[in-house]
């Protein structure tokens, strides 16, 4: 039986002869706050100054972890009632953006009772804020979501081009700006989102070119210069085999020479590529079974905890996360072992047929690039496991 590939570990951890929280109770995610710290101050290092650092917390929602990270950048994205709330907790509401479809009526007054900028998702959205901000007698912040008429060459989820529950059409733009002003909000700019998850690096670049452009096209239509033109993300990580990352200083480099197109301020919005990397998902061994010559290690956690590296969430083809055995890092691959959780169900499986050291029950597995879209994207009441636990470990030292 041939081995399967897994992805690259993080940089960060790549050296290290065992990790040093194996002995922490399992299971657990483990964030690593000065990876993340190190990563936002590269981020700022190479982006020009005109440009902000948004962190969207649907990537990971961990209050302590977005109390940590709230110093260090300038604002906070949120997709729910429920993130508002938490962004709250360590942000002012002038920094804080609420975007997403749907959003129903009381949310869209909590956010203009708080000063939270909506990211309009349609007309009649746009008009229900209207309508709600004159029912409270405030003015509301209104930002609106474009869906762009170009896509992100390479992302993991394209969102722009196509037909779409997200943002308003362009071509539509400039002409629900101008109704919103004229209905007494104070416009706070343009949310252009078109993909995640890119490892293409020019890819990236074109599209953000493509934005610029697009907001000064919407800008001209409209009459009036935005704000605030909050570029998007897009940014991935290395996941899988092959996978390799993006030249941020490139990135960055070629956006710089972009932004005289427009005179506004910008943003960046940005989650998993700020803490995707920095988590690590460990689960202890209970048992080890060979199946028809097959050999399985049965973990404490799986699905339940850590949906997306079962290839359950978004993966149209499944491939291996990185992982390791958490006390020996560093040592040659003794046999090939599949890795699954204990939930009654072959979806289970955090990494198919990969070429390990040998180990044994109550041994630590650990699952790297696991900072984003772990617990809270996972299904942790599904046949009544005990959640993961969470911890974040530097921030002190940060």
């Amino acid at each position: 039986m041939n081995p399967k590939p897994f992805g690259p570990i993080p940089p960060e951890f790549r050296d290290l002869e065992a990790l040093p929280w194996r002995d922490e109770p399992t299971p657990a995610y483990v964030y690593d706050f000065p990876v993340i710290a190190a990563r936002i101050a590269r981020l700022r290092a190479v982006l020009p100054s005109q440009v902000a650092v948004h962190y969207a917390i649907k990537a990971n929602p961990l209050p302590a972890l977005l109390k940590a990270v709230a110093p260090l950048v300038d604002g906070l994205d949120v997709a729910s009632a429920g993130e508002m709330d938490k962004a709250l907790d360590v942000m002012t509401a002038g920094a804080i953006s609420f975007a997403g479809p749907g959003k129903r009526d009381a949310e869209i007054e909590l956010a203009i009772r708080a000063g939270v900028t909506l990211n309009i998702e349609s007309e009649s959205e746009g008009q229900r804020a209207l309508a709600i901000g004159e029912m409270l007698g405030m003015r509301p912040r209104l930002a609106v979501r474009v869906n762009p008429d170009f896509e992100l060459r390479g992302s993991g989820m394209k969102m722009g081009g196509r037909a779409s529950p997200f943002g308003v059409e362009a071509k539509h733009v400039a002409g629900l700006v101008k109704r919103l002003i004229i209905g007494g909000a104070e416009w706070r700019g343009l949310h252009i989102f078109a993909g995640s998850q890119s490892l293409d690096t020019q890819a990236v670049i074109e599209t953000q070119a493509a934005t610029v452009l697009l907001a000064a096209r919407i800008a001209e239509e409209a009459r009036r210069a935005p704000p605030l033109v909050n570029l998007g993300g897009g940014f991935g990580i290395p996941y899988f085999p092959g996978d390799v990352a993006l030249d941020i200083e490139a990135i960055g480099a070629a956006l710089a020479g972009e932004l005289d197109k427009l005179d506004t301020q910008y943003a960046i919005e940005l989650g998993r590529w700020l803490v995707g990397e920095a988590g690590v998902y460990l689960a202890r061994i209970v048992d080890r079974k060979v199946s028809q010559g097959e050999t399985f290690l049965i973990l404490d956690g799986g699905l339940n905890h850590h949906l997306a590296a079962t290839g359950n969430f978004g993966t149209v083809v499944r491939r291996n996360y990185p992982v390791a055995v958490a006390h020996r890092m560093q040592d040659p691959p003794e046999e090939i072992v599949t890795i699954v959780g204990p939930l009654c169900t072959p979806l289970d499986r955090l990494a198919d047929r990969v070429s390990l050291p040998k180990a044994e029950v109550g041994d630590v597995i650990a699952i790297f690039a696991s900072g984003a879209y772990g617990a809270s994207a996972s299904p942790s009441a599904f046949l009544g496991h005990p959640p993961a636990r969470e911890l974040l470990v530097g921030a002190d030292h940060a």
